[in-house]
């Protein structure tokens, strides 16, 4: 594999992880400084002219984000449509949802870390990275949703780095103590929801009871003549089918489970211990940003370019 394709690989999870905005900063950088280096007209018309073009993908990301955000109102979970929809509650504290960070041992909902490595050349090499999958729950105060945090873009103000020896590590949380933002599908499981096939379920059931035959000739075998005629069997058929009705509605009426997780039609899933509003701020923000550098560089690339001319 080349040193190219192995940095792709290590930037993509990181712009699924929420680095887009620092990612595209750096890559700005990195343009900067080549056309300093290389200081010809040709050379810094091409980098202004790609700085404006990813400040552009950039703009149209956040703003993507932000109407997202914007134009799905926040529902209650006891509430909420089954689909895509917006939570707000506090993460919830019990030990079967709660996890340990990988580096630091810290207890918490959700953690995701990078380790790298100083090489002889001064320079950090990534060695490791990891994100939990360990699902956790949010209670909104009108019931719990258990949140499934694979493939989630998740923004949260808990970061640490150190260095140890030769090593540095980087390590982000959401705690217990989080109230979590979640935009996601939203579904309950089992409940009144609960899949149902009432004709497959009484074969399955009478398939059950032929297994044991003299229970089954006690019960249906009217005429004591040892065997199951055409309409004991129908008689056995309608019992089962009262049997199957029964536990049906014993099904329906349990309390489902509601779960969020990744949409399946590809929309934004995004976690955070940021509010809503907090969040639309930073995509209006880093938008800005973005639009302002889109028009520079493509202005600058432009002045270059008729410039050299």
């Amino acid at each position: 594999m080349s040193w190219a394709q192995r940095d792709v690989r290590s930037i993509l999870p990181s712009l699924k992880s929420g680095y887009s905005n620092t990612i595209t900063s750096c890559g700005h950088l990195l343009l900067l400084v080549v056309g300093l280096r290389i200081n010809t007209p040709p050379v810094w018309a091409g980098c202004l002219g790609l700085i404006s073009a990813i400040s552009f993908i950039a703009w149209a990301a956040n703003l993507k984000r932000n109407r997202a955000i914007a134009d799905t109102p926040t529902s209650r979970v006891a509430s909420a449509a089954q689909g895509y929809v917006e939570l707000y509650g506090q993460a919830v504290n019990e030990t079967e949802f709660l996890a340990q960070g990988r580096l630091s041992s810290m207890p918490c909902v959700w953690y995701r870390y990078i380790t790298y490595q100083k090489g002889s050349d001064g320079e950090w090499a990534e060695i490791a990275r990891g994100t939990s999958d360990t699902i956790f729950a949010i209670n909104d105060g009108s019931g719990r949703c258990l949140i499934d945090p694979d493939h989630a873009e998740v923004l949260t103000t808990h970061s640490r780095n150190w260095i140890e020896g030769q090593y540095k590590h980087v390590e982000e949380q959401l705690f217990a103590s989080d109230r979590i933002y979640a935009l996601g599908e939203f579904c309950t499981l089992g409940g009144v929801n609960t899949p149902l096939d009432a004709r497959e379920d009484v074969s399955a059931l009478l398939a059950e009871w032929k297994k044991d035959q003299p229970d089954l000739l006690k019960r249906f075998d009217l005429n004591q003549d040892g065997q199951i005629d055409q309409k004991e069997w129908e008689l056995a058929r309608r019992a089962a089918g009262r049997e199957v009705e029964k536990q049906h509605r014993e099904l329906r009426t349990r309390p489902g489970v509601h779960v969020m997780r990744a949409p399946r039609s590809g929309q934004l899933y995004l976690l955070s211990n940021l509010s809503p509003d907090q969040l639309k701020r930073r995509y209006v923000w880093w938008g800005w940003i973005h639009l302002l550098t889109f028009f520079a560089a493509g202005g600058g690339a432009l002045w270059v370019g008729l410039a050299s001319l």
